[in-house]
């Protein structure tokens, strides 16, 4: 195909464009890789781009999608042939390389992992950013030395991806799960994935003591500001808490008390630029730790022209799980 269908992210007067559109295969980026791509996601950065609400997209025209899982149609690279079946995300894509939202990527080899066996494309993109974030979380915490004997742990911001995949596999992994959520209405749907409380997310979201009673031995943190704050105050001694997101904000009204005086850990997760030695031990442990049932279902599935309507129903909380898009 000399072209193919994707969402196109444009440079405005004011802000930015999203539309579908033909877009020309001889306007793709270098690579060394060309994927067929038969399934998305869409997360909440994903969210920021489409609708321009954050300076997201860094390159103009740029095509959206961060994640995307799909055959590999050619390749110069030694490690891949066509017809391997390939997980794309992170690296900058939907950012500054042209990225998933389309029927057709190029990129670097070095950014593929394989997709697991036992995993579809399409669970691949049920788990997307989101869910490998959340076990990119778990992978730090397990490295922490924090174990299901040390006692609870909390996640925020529950009932999205990050937080759904979360519960699910420290649920499966022993852990005494605390989610935190706005949505209490949501309170079956987090029981049904493994969470033994529900706290409400007020608990956490207003300013608090630098040092608070002792409530966790560790957590996930996608929210950030004052939230993550009152999270740290309230870890136990030698504790840890994964921060991986910034729904609430990029600021930290912290002190040094819960570090130096409980020896407390804040553990930075970063999935974008992540090794890939890294991703694919997330891949694999998501592989065996994640119920197959339970991903499906906190998954909703959309085409490709529902995407830009999806993405601002994400950025207003009125999205819960994941969302898969079909692309080919």
């Amino acid at each position: 195909m000399s072209s193919f269908k994707a969402i196109r992210i444009d440079k405005a007067d004011k802000g930015t464009t999203a539309a579908l559109v033909q877009f020309d295969e001889a306007e793709l980026m270098e690579g060394d890789v060309t994927v067929r791509v038969e399934w998305s996601t869409l997360n909440y950065k994903d969210g920021l781009a489409l609708t321009g609400k954050s300076p997201v997209v860094r390159r103009f025209p740029m095509i959206a999608g961060i994640d995307f899982a799909g055959t590999v149609e050619s390749s110069t690279n030694p490690n891949w042939k066509a017809g391997d079946k390939v997980i794309g995300n992170g690296w900058g894509m939907g950012e500054t390389h042209l990225g998933a939202y389309a029927e057709k990527v190029r990129v670097k080899g070095d950014w593929l992992v394989r997709l697991p066996d036992g995993i579809s494309a399409r669970d691949a993109m049920a788990i997307g950013t989101a869910g490998y974030t959340a076990m990119l979380s778990v992978l730090a915490l397990e490295n922490h030395g924090l174990k299901p004997a040390d006692g609870p742990v909390v996640v925020t911001g529950a009932a999205g991806g990050v937080g759904s995949v979360a519960i699910a596999v420290l649920s499966k992994l022993g852990y005494h799960v605390i989610a935190s959520t706005g949505r209490t209405s949501e309170e079956g749907y987090l029981k049904g994935l493994g969470a033994a409380e529900i706290i409400d997310r007020n608990e956490l979201s207003a300013p608090g003591k630098p040092l608070a009673k002792e409530r966790w031995a560790g957590g996930i943190d996608s929210v950030g500001s004052t939230t993550l704050a009152n999270l740290l105050a309230s870890t136990k001694y030698r504790g840890a808490i994964a921060a991986c997101g910034l729904a609430g904000g990029m600021d930290l009204p912290s002190s040094v008390a819960p570090f130096i005086l409980r020896g407390v850990c804040l553990l930075g997760i970063d999935s974008v630029m992540a090794p890939i030695e890294l991703r694919k031990a997330a891949w694999a442990r998501l592989s065996t730790d994640l119920d197959s049932g339970k991903l499906a279902e906190i998954t909703q599935e959309i085409a490709l022209d529902q995407v830009i309507e999806a993405g601002a129903r994400v950025l207003a909380g009125q999205v819960r799980g994941r969302i898969v898009v079909k692309i080919g």
